[in-house]
């Protein structure tokens, strides 16, 4: 059978462009589709600044990913000639004995990532930006950083372009299907074929592949920025003030971050509500920057200036949080990639590197088992969802047995 492409990439945020460029840096025929035109604000992968750290607070396992994503930051840095990176340090601040902090240190310790452990006073002294509660106490990890979401994705793109990757923009898939002879895609433009597909479209991929759905929660989320109250400027730069995770009650996260030219900003960290890609309520309303302004007042009294931008965000969020990567079973053609949960951009430079081991047959440079389908959680979630043989997006997309539905044995 001959095939249009090699590999076709149906989303092009973080995952998705990353994935197309490391393919193309392999010389495959690939092609990248997107209902829009990247980088965007529609989904996931949008927010000026996001956060790079190493001491990771979610698990252990992350760690050696995360170190393999800053070399290929840094390798995308220098192939696009411009600044992708922004190191500032981190501070995770919260009780000793939290998942935050404690986390964090467990990362830091099994993996021998240099870092500080401080009390109250002395974040204060060093870092006068902040105001942490008496009784917390922070784990400095000085590596820590910004990346710049629409920069990093237009490199990808720019590269893979530059590589031979034919880019499909504005070009939603209306449906697919998959089988021994491979993945045909069909959408308004026209129908392309290839030997095997990568779905990475974010809070689209619940539609996209509807028998991941009952296992996809797709979450609102809210960036807020404010400009530093008078004077106040150059101690929330990037050289004095560290990204900053907050414990501020049990569980809870709040992130912020330095003023990079835009003003500090911060959200918090999933307790948003659940909503879908094409129904999320866009507007923010002034009881909702109240609110976050209130949080920012109390860590950063000096921060919380005139307010000057806000924005939704999506989080698409599996049961344990941790990432979705694996082939499509009973579709071994396609590999879906949902690789965030709310904390995934800084591994797209490496969860694009694995992608494309697994589309092209190499060895994957990590074990991608934990993300799997297979694993306690997913199961519970997705047990007993049989789809039939081929369906529109929306209402099934794979045209394989129903035996062979994700979460079933075989």
């Amino acid at each position: 059978m001959t095939f249009l492409y090699d590999v076709a990439v149906v989303g092009l945020g973080a995952a998705g462009s990353a994935a197309a460029y490391e393919l193309a840096r392999r010389g495959v025929r690939v092609l990248g589709v997107d209902r829009w035109a990247p980088p965007h604000a529609h989904g996931s992968t949008h927010g000026r600044t996001r956060i790079i750290r190493e001491a990771y607070y979610e698990h252990p396992l992350y760690v050696p990913l995360v170190r393999r994503a800053y070399e290929l930051w840094g390798r995308l840095e220098e192939e696009a000639g411009e600044t992708l990176f922004r190191q500032a340090g981190g501070l995770m601040v919260g009780p000793a004995d939290g998942p935050l902090v404690a986390g964090a240190r467990r990362s830091a310790e099994e993996h021998d990532i240099p870092h500080e452990l401080l009390d109250a006073a002395q974040v204060r002294a060093r870092f006068p930006a902040y105001a942490p509660p008496a009784d917390a106490v922070a784990l400095l990890e000085p590596r820590a950083g910004l990346l710049f979401p629409e920069a990093c994705v237009a490199a990808f793109l720019a590269r893979a372009r530059q590589l031979g990757a034919t880019l499909e923009l504005g070009a939603a898939v209306e449906s697919w299907t998959a089988g021994d002879g491979g993945v045909t895609l069909t959408t308004a433009r026209g129908t392309f074929r290839a030997a095997r597909a990568i779905f990475a479209a974010g809070p689209w991929l619940p539609e996209l592949v509807p028998a991941l759905a009952p296992a996809l929660e797709v979450e609102r989320q809210l960036f807020h920025w404010f400009d530093p109250a008078d004077g106040e400027r150059a101690r929330h730069a990037p050289e004095r003030m560290p990204i900053a995770l907050w414990e501020y009650a049990p569980e809870r996260i709040f992130a912020t971050f330095p003023d990079v030219g835009d003003g500090v900003k911060c959200g918090v960290h999933h307790e948003g509500e659940t909503t879908t890609a094409d129904a999320v309520r866009r507007t923010i309303d002034e009881e909702e920057t109240r609110q976050a302004r209130a949080l920012l007042a109390a860590l950063m009294p000096g921060a919380a200036g005139a307010l000057r931008d806000r924005a939704t965000c999506l989080y698409t969020n599996t049961p344990d949080h941790h990432f979705l990567i694996d082939r499509l079973p009973g579709a071994e053609r396609v590999i879906v990639a949902s690789p965030c949960s709310g904390h995934g951009f800084k591994f797209a430079s490496a969860v694009g590197e694995l992608l494309a081991q697994m589309a092209v047959g190499e060895a994957p440079r990590f074990d991608v088992a934990p993300f799997g389908l297979a694993r306690a959680a997913m199961e519970e979630r997705l047990r007993d969802e049989a789809r039939g043989e081929r369906h529109e997006v929306g209402r099934g997309t794979t045209d394989t047995p129903p035996e062979h539905a994700p979460g079933s044995r075989h």
